[in-house]
């Protein structure tokens, strides 16, 4: 991998919340937690480092995307966790209609992302972006994107799922 000024520029930025990564590190185990909902997310899908089920569609469309194993199996999971059907993956907002979830890559630009929230709230979907933090502006954009968003948001680092469904306004950094 070349070396370049921007690659060390977004690995620095990455350590501007060590101190708050640490201090967050004992409630990663899912106490803290006071949503049962985002508790047995946590529980069963990002603590569960095995398929849950003979279903891999998700899966391996990410595989592909060269998205890291973990958080495949992860989003493969909470697609059965949350009895979701249909999914899309870097989708315009034109597109989202009939998704029960979509999965936003770092090819999705902070306009898009905001259109596909925009979207997603309006058609009730659950939208996934991954890398939130991977620079300043995507950062800037996700943090943006969950105070707006309306219903539970659970940010773990490795993706932000923005979930519109009846629960109330909830924000979770894990």
């Amino acid at each position: 991998m070349k070396i370049t000024g921007r690659n060390i520029k977004r690995r620095l930025y990455g350590l501007r919340n060590l101190t708050s990564n640490l201090k967050r590190g004992r409630y990663w185990r899912g106490h803290g937690v006071h949503s049962p909902f985002v508790y047995a997310i946590v529980r069963e899908v990002f603590m569960c480092r095995k398929l849950k089920s003979e279903q891999r569609e998700l899966y391996d469309e990410l595989i592909a995307l060269q998205t890291p194993k973990r958080r495949a199996i992860e989003l493969q999971n909470l697609l059965e966790h949350c009895h979701y059907s249909t999914f899309a993956i870097d989708c315009t907002a034109e597109q989202m209609e009939g998704k029960d979830m979509v999965i936003a890559t770092l090819k999705c630009g902070d306009e898009q992302l905001r259109q596909m929230a925009a979207k997603a709230t309006e058609l009730r979907t659950t939208l996934c972006i991954l890398t939130p933090a991977y620079d300043r502006e995507r950062d800037e954009c996700c943090k943006a994107l969950a105070e707006e968003h309306q219903c539970t948001s659970v940010d773990n680092r490795g993706y932000l799922l923005l979930f519109n469904n009846h629960l109330p306004r909830q924000k979770f950094r894990l």
